[in-house]
């Protein structure tokens, strides 16, 4: 294995199993695409590159009193395409890291601010209670591989970073073809040392030849399990 990227490492932390099953054999769980939520990400790119370009920061840093600006760099649109990313080659292991981020900001003193936006539609956004949900600690993570792949590509990155929530209005009383959001701005306090050890275990066990149990935790599994045991019940002679 040569290559693994942010997701597969997240992978290899819900399923050891499945992520084998992914990357080795190409037998992939079912992916569900919100179309939605990406056209959300790319009007929050092109906004935030209309700042970019200018050099000023965006209005939202402003309403949190926050000294950033968009960071200007001939690459950050590699960056943010999904089919290429930013690279990180570990020659001692021979394999290469990489991942697309959503953005990128600056704070005074010259240091990387990873930033993710994450698009959802409910009655009463309440961020305190938003980051006790059982998914946020794969967002913290999303964001803690993204400081580890930049400090390796020579970046001075500040260990905080930031979550863009967007929810949608869904109470407006009419429609008119614009569908209104409000925002909110969630600081993480991010930790990137078990990047490296995680992301060597997930490329070991890749390359070896047994496949590993899957997790008690994992809904995938437990549904070819359960569906296996009702052909067995009702099909099987």
């Amino acid at each position: 294995m040569k290559k693994i990227s942010r997701f597969g490492v997240e992978s290899f932390i819900k399923c050891p199993k499945c992520f084998v099953l992914n990357y080795r054999h190409k037998i992939k769980a079912p992916f569900k695409q919100f179309t939605l939520n990406d056209a959300v990400d790319n009007l929050f790119k092109n906004e935030f590159d209309g700042y970019r370009q200018k050099g000023e920061p965006h209005p939202i840093f402003i309403e949190n009193k926050l000294d950033f600006i968009p960071f200007n760099h001939p690459q950050i649109n590699d960056w943010r395409n999904n089919r290429k990313g930013v690279y990180y080659y570990n020659e001692k292991h021979d394999f290469t890291f990489h991942g697309a981020v959503d953005d990128v900001w600056q704070n005074k003193d010259g240091e990387l601010i990873i930033a993710d936006v994450k698009a959802t539609a409910i009655n009463v956004f309440d961020p305190e209670k938003r980051m006790q949900e059982p998914y946020i600690d794969g967002y913290i993570r999303q964001l803690e591989m993204y400081q580890w792949l930049f400090r390796h590509n020579g970046f001075e990155v500040s260990d905080k970073a930031y979550l863009l929530y967007v929810n949608g209005k869904k109470n407006e009383q009419e429609f008119n073809d614009s569908l209104k959001f409000d925002h909110y701005l969630i600081e993480i306090k991010g930790d990137d040392s078990w990047v490296e050890d995680k992301t060597l275990e997930a490329v070991k066990t890749m390359r070896d030849n047994q496949l590993p149990a899957s997790s008690s935790t994992c809904e995938d599994c437990h549904y070819m399990k359960m569906r296996w045991q009702n052909y067995q019940e009702h099909y099987a002679s």
